[in-house]
């Protein structure tokens, strides 16, 4: 299977590539304020203690906060796309299984970064984990170009 190119993720970011579809990240919904994401908790989002790895939750933070501020880049005319450059996650309940819900809203959105807050919830609405994402915002090269 080839990977999908940024178009592709910009036209439908729900059609999960790479980490997010081996992770089991489903991105629900998406507009230029933010999306909406689910996570399936299984073992194999475990630390060796069976709570969710907080790995997990830095690695679906950055891609839910760079699929943000691309799609924001991407309807705003702007164009390009935005990679992550700072992480900062803090982890406030932990979890065995269940569903997890990511939502991405923005804190400031400029020409050259974007500042993304991710927050993660239960099925009961309770905070999981809150992650702060620095994204630098940077050109796509055209066909043909290094």
């Amino acid at each position: 299977m080839s990977e999908l190119n940024v178009e592709d993720i910009l036209n439908n970011p729900a059609a999960n590539a790479g980490f997010d579809a081996q992770i089991g990240q489903q991105i629900t919904a998406i507009d230029v304020d933010g999306l909406t994401a689910t996570l399936e908790v299984s073992a194999k989002h475990h630390q060796p203690f069976g709570i969710v790895h907080g790995g997990v939750y830095c690695a679906v933070a950055e891609s839910a906060a760079s699929v943000s501020g691309a799609y924001w880049l991407h309807q705003t005319g702007i164009g390009g796309t935005a990679v992550g450059v700072n992480n900062s996650t803090d982890f406030l309940r932990s979890v065995r299984s269940g569903t997890i819900t990511i939502r991405t809203s923005p804190l400031h959105r400029g020409r050259r970064q974007q500042l993304w807050a991710v927050e993660f919830t239960d099925a009961d609405g309770r905070a999981l984990a809150r992650s702060q994402v620095r994204l630098q915002n940077i050109e796509l090269p055209t066909n043909g170009g290094e």
